[in-house]
């Protein structure tokens, strides 16, 4: 008698530790694509969310000082991509679909300087301030082949808290400009070195 229960009693735990394994199939592949872009039913992209623990890759700056006070980006622009998605183009040097490039706008400390530099105990020189908005582009070659194949948004510029969903801007606003001058498929990639490390 006690053999059959004791193959019972295997048999029921086999099956509970295939069966939870089976469960965590698909809460890996969920993570797996945690990185993609969420979108709302009427098309509008969610802001993500945890994107300062992302992969930071630069923040090139033209303040306003230098730039007849009028600079079209006149904050740090603090450019974040998904470590997976990082992971991804280091080993392909292509961005995947979904691929998101999120920019975190931070201006520069308040300064008297005509060229809007100030003074801190490492030097003269320009020091970041407070966030100042959120821009996202998003690689989607279905939703935005027209502007060949990224899609560009604002989730506001000013101080936060930043919307939590923005439509995609027209393509004359953002993506014109990156079509006549970016450095790689419409990314400035000049500015960010890590991404041409090997």
């Amino acid at each position: 008698m006690k053999t059959p229960m004791i193959l019972t009693a295997v048999l029921a735990t086999t099956a509970i530790l295939v069966g939870g394994y089976g469960q965590l199939q698909p809460a890996n592949a969920q993570q797996e694509a945690d990185w993609k872009p969420v979108w709302t039913a009427d098309g509008e992209l969610q802001l993500p969310t945890g994107y300062r623990e992302w992969v930071y890759l630069g923040s090139p700056l033209t303040p306003n000082a230098l730039n007849g006070g009028a600079a079209g980006f006149p904050e740090y622009h603090n450019v974040y991509m998904h470590p997976e998605v990082f992971k991804i183009y280091q080993e392909t040097k292509v961005f995947p679909e979904g691929t998101i490039l999120l920019k975190e706008l931070q201006l520069t400390l308040s300064s008297d300087e005509d060229d809007g530099s100030s003074y801190e105990v490492s030097g003269r020189g320009y020091f970041p301030g407070p966030y100042n908005g959120i821009d996202i582009a998003v690689k989607d070659s279905t939703r935005f082949s027209d502007s060949k194949n990224w899609g560009y948004f604002n989730f506001g510029h000013h101080a936060p808290p930043y919307a939590e969903t923005a439509a995609a801007a027209p393509t004359a606003a953002c993506a014109q400009c990156h079509i006549d001058n970016a450095s790689a498929d419409m990314v400035f990639t000049k500015f960010y070195q890590i991404l041409d490390a090997e």
